[in-house]
């Protein structure tokens, strides 16, 4: 079955969602998410946009806030650009139709987070994420020029240079799981917006869909991809066996709340100036050093000490989610673990989100911009999908009319040939397993050379018997995912051990310091190995 359309956006998240909209105006869109829409990253993002909103706040603030959380890697250019273009992605968002939370005179209830010096979160109460996608969606679902693909999972991107042509992208081979078929969609642009790769650690703050599937996909085509050694890893996760990856917002501690031992001594004031408000990446490592000096497997993270009233009208999503495993906050510290949560590097894209990969498009959590650097700072993620969305739409409307006067390429159907059903699930699931415990365990959130060294070399055995197993069985979504990962856990390893210095989110026992010769991207493209680039 073939689909042609205009745009092709893989992904529905606020990145995904926020482009349709823009670019429904000019052209039909096709929306393809693999599972229901609205089970995007986005959905569980708890705290909100980063805006500059109040007179006490400034855009230099937030420009110098960013950078210095991304630890001498974001690019200047790119973080002056969100910045200042955030206050219209508000408005755009609340026009189309986000719910904010206000103050009694109308005004947006600003939020702090960590690493940020003034207030400046525009958020809806702690489920921001879920509000924005709830509101993204309705807009898209109501469109007669959107077309929404649930269900429906890319395979493979669609480059000419595989059929004899020049090296552009075309679209993808996109697997419709209900129906078992692969769907050939062609394009004028392709965008990836598939979100980040969390499940490829054994803890993740993440949603099932984050398996890295538009940077596998993007790599595999030929695309080049940049600094994936820093995955940023959430603080504070809720440890519960029976909660699945529920992220406990970093706003609590913008609004008062402590880190503490089981003991309860606190203990962020000896590892960082700015105690409990410092950025993600050196609370992650605080408390991942206090468990394992203690022994402990958590910590404790405290707001007790403010009004019990003030603690549930702000945090309602939160507190409601502890109740229900027996846990009241406004009495009580919320046991908590850190946990693979955000994807700093990506698909190397410029300031209008194109890749080097003609014809194809990243935004959002699957590209990398420039923006996050080593660390990414609170809140600045969902504003770089509205921001890059914005901005890929309006540069490909200036060369749609230039696109459509050529027609679509004639380009062959998916071929099964001799590919069966599977026969042994097993071996994708032991797979899927022992990769996500393998990085958890050696490219975590402390490293060594030794840890990578082993890490690599099981990886590519596992990639190896994966690669076999993919192409002697049809394709499921499982089988996909599976492949993806593991894509990706060679590239974050690959990375990882290029880069022979501590910055930002990466840190290694053998390399502690942190070195101007070193502060440029890590970038890799197939059969070229990860290296340096200035910038």
């Amino acid at each position: 079955m073939q689909i042609t359309t205009d745009f092709l956006i893989l992904g529905s998240g606020i990145a995904g969602l926020s482009f349709a909209l823009r670019a429904q105006t000019y052209g039909h869109v096709v929306v393809v998410t693999k599972r229901e829409a609205s089970e995007a990253a986005t959905s569980w993002a708890q705290g909100g946009v980063a805006a500059v909103l109040s007179p006490e706040d400034s855009f230099e603030k937030h420009v110098e806030d960013t950078m210095v959380a991304g630890a001498g890697l974001c690019h200047q250019v790119v973080v002056d650009i969100c910045a200042r273009e955030a206050p219209e992605a508000i408005q755009w968002l609340a026009e189309t139709g986000a719910r904010f939370s206000r103050d009694g005179d109308g005004q947006y209830e600003l939020g702090r987070e960590g690493g940020h010096s003034e207030r400046r979160i525009v958020h809806a109460g702690d489920i921001s994420g879920r509000e924005i996608e709830r509101a993204l969606l309705d807009a898209v679902r109501a469109s007669p020029n959107i077309t929404l693909l649930e269900w429906h999972m890319g395979v493979d991107l669609i480059t000419l240079s595989k059929f004899g042509g020049p090296d552009q992208c075309v679209g993808a081979y996109v697997l419709d799981e209900r129906a078992g078929q692969v769907k050939t969609i062609l394009s004028r642009a392709t965008v990836l917006a598939t979100g980040g790769a969390g499940k490829v650690y054994l803890y993740t703050s993440n949603p099932d869909v984050a398996t890295g599937d538009g940077v596998a996909m993007a790599f595999r085509a030929g695309a080049e991809v940049a600094n994936m050694e820093f995955y940023q890893f959430h603080p504070t996760v809720l440890y519960e066996p029976r909660a699945k990856s529920f992220l406990v917002s970093e706003a609590l501690r913008g609004e008062g709340a402590v880190l503490r031992t089981l003991t309860g001594e606190a203990f962020m004031a000896r590892h960082h100036a700015l105690s409990d408000l410092a950025p993600r990446d050196v609370v992650a490592r605080a408390i991942d050093y206090e468990m394992k000096r203690s022994g402990s497997e958590h910590v404790l993270l405290d707001i007790s000490g403010r009004p019990a009233d003030f603690v549930r009208s702000r945090f309602p999503n939160i507190h409601a989610e502890c109740m229900r495993f027996g846990i009241d906050m406004t009495r009580e510290p919320i046991p908590v673990v850190p946990a693979a949560h955000y994807m700093c590097g990506g698909v190397t894209s410029d300031l209008h989100g194109r890749t080097t990969l003609p014809g194809l498009w990243a935004i959002g959590e699957t590209a990398c911009t420039g923006l996050h650097g080593a660390n990414r700072l609170a809140s600045n993620s969902l504003l770089e999908g509205l921001v890059f969305a914005r901005r890929a739409v309006e540069r490909l409307v200036g060369q749609l009319e230039e696109l459509r006067a050529a027609p679509h390429p004639s380009v062959p159907e998916w071929q099964t040939g001799s590919a069966a059903p599977s026969d042994e699930a097993v071996v994708v699931s032991h797979n899927w397993d022992e990769l996500r415990r393998l990085m958890w365990n050696y490219v975590g959130i402390v490293r060594s050379d030794a840890r990578l060294r082993r890490a690599g070399r099981r990886v590519a055995l596992l990639e190896e018997e994966i690669r076999e197993y993919y192409w002697r069985h049809l394709v499921t979504r499982d089988l996909l995912e599976l492949r993806n990962i593991a894509t990706v856990a060679q590239l974050i390893i690959a990375s990882a051990a290029s880069r022979q210095e501590s910055r930002g989110l990466h840190f290694t026992i053998d390399h502690e310091a942190t070195l101007d010769s070193w502060a440029q991207d890590t970038v890799v493209k197939r059969g070229v190995s990860a290296h340096l680039r200035g910038r």
